[in-house]
């Protein structure tokens, strides 16, 4: 087995970002670590993430993991550049698209959904002064999302109620474009566009991502020599058998196995 691609996310929502790593690099194998049990960490303090990064990125790279990807944009606001600083190993983070959405953007405003702790962070204030000081910036938190997605929960009426109270304070502010600062909400993609109509642009930046981890293997000389299909192996913190049936629902493939492994 040539050495594999380290993916987390306090969930499933890393999925979203683990789909364009895989469509992009169709032969590498790929560790999906969901920290289901602590999930979401859109509410947590910052120093419980921290913690929980450091011990699934020992985890994945004891497992082989070439690179670490953190699908992640509460984990990567709070700890990547902690991470990049105690591993050897390539790690890629995310961040809310704030960049594409102001170039997107035809009237100067754009909302943000996102989880409270990524809203609050300095690496999302840094983003908006940065790119979008000219640029009406609306942000919203939304408590509750993440968790009716882990629920598998896409398209109820409970979900189209909750996504609701997010996403028309924004459009009723005006904003013409929508950014989705959460790895999880790409999944609400569909219902966001239906809600938002057609004169609204949706920013995810899952592709981007991939983009990121496909330069830094070749930068690193780590692509794979791999002519097969790659293989994707699941692990989360939670329950294998609840994961596995949110998963069987988000990922592609009916040959899924979720293995839970507790990290101190």
């Amino acid at each position: 087995m040539s050495q594999p691609i380290g993916i987390f996310d306090s969930g499933v929502g890393g999925l979203s970002v683990a789909k364009e790593i895989r469509h992009l690099l169709p032969h590498e194998d790929l560790l999906y670590y969901a920290d289901s049990a602590y999930c979401p960490y859109g509410d947590k303090d910052p120093a419980i993430i921290r913690q929980r990064e450091k011990a699934i990125t020992e985890y994945l790279v004891k497992q082989g993991a070439k690179m670490i990807v953190v699908a992640c944009n509460t984990a990567s606001s709070t700890g990547l550049e902690e991470l990049r600083s105690l591993f050897k190993v390539p790690i890629v983070g995310m961040e809310p698209g704030v960049k594409p959405a102001v170039a997107a953007t035809k009237n100067g405003k754009i909302g943000v959904l996102a989880t409270c702790v990524t809203i609050a962070g300095d690496r999302f204030a840094s983003l908006v002064k940065r790119y979008a000081e000219h640029t009406t910036v609306i942000n919203q938190p939304c408590p509750g999302l993440v968790e009716l997605i882990e629920q598998g929960k896409l398209n109820t009426p409970e979900t189209r109620e909750v996504l609701r109270g997010f996403l028309l304070p924004i459009l009723e502010q005006g904003a013409d474009t929508v950014v989705l600062g959460c790895t999880h909400y790409p999944f609400l993609r569909p219902l966001i566009e239906e809600m938002a109509g057609p004169d609204v642009k949706v920013i995810d930046t899952g592709l981007a991502v991939a983009m990121q981890v496909k330069r830094v293997l070749q930068e690193h000389n780590l692509a794979t020599q791999e002519t097969t299909p790659g293989r994707e192996f699941f692990f989360t913190s939670g329950s294998a058998a609840e994961v596995s049936e949110v998963i069987r629902g988000l990922w592609p493939g009916d040959n899924i196995t979720v293995q839970r492994v507790e990290l101190p």
